[in-house]
């Protein structure tokens, strides 16, 4: 059965068993805090014996040897359905990450008939869509941006491309972090790219522009939001007044930028930071040391003056690479001892868990970046950090059993895996993968690196934990905002 044909299998058999549990009792939730004793739906202990696994049986030649399903998975889907009351969320975020980006990946480092580590063990998966709004018309965009896409699931509301925690008409929206912090929960938001980049953005922040990061750019991008005409300050200022238990990520140069007004006025954002308690850490050594983080010193990790260095190195597509020798992708030499995203996962839960509860986001941000640079290597590489990344999710997840794991992407992009070989009017380059093979990927939406553009369609969203049902079938954006904040028991209204 292809992976496509297992997710409608594996999403027919689920709804199936929310019919079926409906109506059966099953014991308490082993949860500790938010956890709900009826209801349909299992215990977290049930959950979290369900192996999925989804790698081809044998040899792929072979009849029956392609096919992911070990037998009928109706008792593993059905087991697999927690109630929906939970302690913790995790969501995972890859920046541009579509079925297309997801199979390109596997294929490549692992197999055409391999599983993704930790996206692929994800027992419930179902689409989401992804449309924005027009500014002026109030209609929709079809092709949404990070900062349209990102508000739609921290806030519950569409906006337009650029607008970060706001509505269509620019008024501020609440955030699931911001919500959860105002209920007492623990909070975290670590990413590859600048921590004043969209998707990080979207939970600390309100802005008129994206690209408002520091007091600078703030004053000619979204003026009103400046701090010295009565706004709420840039992305970077905001960020710091949101005051998340944890924040890792890079962006450091906004950082060296002076406040203009407020309470730090003439002072930089970094000393800012200080003042405010923030414990700064600038490498992956230091971030080692760190043994606790809260509301009396919140962690700020931040280990690039721009995005986090990519993992691997450029294989940039050019007109007619599909045509040249194939490509093994390389470790990038500029990585150096940057913190991994699956080592910084593992750092933000540890310092997160605990008897308060935690919500805790995660993005893998350059997939989508190295997508708009047509670098299938580059963007291979962000896709692995992303595996990581869910695998450290998913193992505490398993072992807490009060705990729902989300992964997603924020939207489509234009990586296509096309014939062998094959010269298209855009970017081609064709690489030599895991099965001996060679595969071709086509960039098509630009004729210049840097310039590749999202597309329109919908995205995968899969969960394991209490909730993860709510991802089945073909939901909005927006939906993860209000099944969040409700599994966690969340008032959305506390201040």
């Amino acid at each position: 059965m292809t992976n496509l044909g297992s997710r409608k299998a594996r999403t027919a058999f689920a709804v199936s068993a929310v019919a079926v549990l409906g109506v059966v009792a099953a014991c308490g939730s082993n949860g500790s805090n938010g956890s709900n004793d009826s209801g349909p739906g299992n215990s977290g202990d049930t959950a979290s014996k369900v192996e999925i696994n989804r790698q081809a049986a044998g040899d792929i030649t072979t009849h029956g040897g392609a096919k992911r399903l070990s037998g009928d998975q109706t008792q593993a889907i059905a087991d697999s359905i927690q109630r929906s009351k939970a302690k913790n969320v995790i969501l995972v975020i890859g920046d541009g990450t579509a079925n297309q980006e997801l199979t390109l990946a596997r294929d490549y480092q692992w197999g055409a008939g391999a599983q993704i580590p930790g996206i692929d063990q994800l027992p419930l998966s179902g689409d989401y869509t992804t449309y924005a709004l027009d500014k002026t018309t109030k209609k929709p965009d079809y092709t949404t941006d990070s900062a349209a896409s990102g508000t739609a699931w921290a806030t519950g509301t569409k906006t337009y491309n650029g607008g970060v925690g706001v509505d269509v008409n620019g008024k501020p929206q609440r955030s699931i972090l911001q919500i959860a912090k105002a209920n007492g929960r623990k909070t975290g938001n670590v990413t590859t790219t600048e921590l004043q980049d969209a998707t990080p953005a979207v939970q600390v922040a309100h802005v008129a522009q994206r690209k408002c990061y520091g007091p600078v750019a703030t004053k000619t991008l979204c003026a009103p939001d400046a701090l010295s005409n009565g706004g709420l300050g840039s992305i970077t200022e905001q960020l710091l007044a949101a005051r998340a238990d944890v924040t890792l990520g890079g962006g450091w140069k906004t950082f060296q930028e002076t406040a203009d007004a407020g309470e730090y006025n003439g002072k930089t954002l970094e000393v800012q930071a200080k003042e405010r308690g923030y414990q700064i850490v600038r490498s992956g050594s230091e971030l080692d040391g760190i043994t606790q983080a809260n509301q009396d010193k919140p962690l700020l990790g931040v280990f690039a003056d721009g995005n986090l260095p990519r993992l691997w190195g450029k294989a940039t597509a050019t007109k007619g690479g599909g045509k040249e020798p194939a490509v093994t992708c390389s470790d990038n030499p500029e990585f150096g001892a940057t913190p991994k995203l699956g080592t910084l996962t593992k750092k933000a839960i540890d310092l997160l868990k605990g008897n308060e509860g935690f919500f805790l986001q995660v993005e893998s941000g350059s997939v989508d970046k190295a997508n708009h640079d047509a670098d299938p290597c580059g963007q291979i590489g962000e896709t692995v950090q992303l595996s990581d990344a869910v695998t450290a999710a998913l193992e505490f997840a398993k072992n807490d059993k009060d705990t729902l794991v989300i992964v997603t992407g924020d939207h489509a992009h234009t990586s296509q895996i096309i014939e062998v070989g094959s010269d298209t009017p855009g970017l081609t380059r064709t690489l030599n993968t895991k099965d001996g093979g060679l595969l071709t990927v086509n960039y098509g939406t630009s004729l210049e690196p840097g310039e590749e553009q999202h597309t329109g369609g919908q995205v995968r969203i899969a969960a394991y934990g209490p909730g993860g049902a709510n991802v089945l079938g073909v939901t909005d954006q927006t939906d993860p905002f209000f099944y969040i904040t409700d599994v966690l028991g969340l008032d959305r209204n506390k201040q």
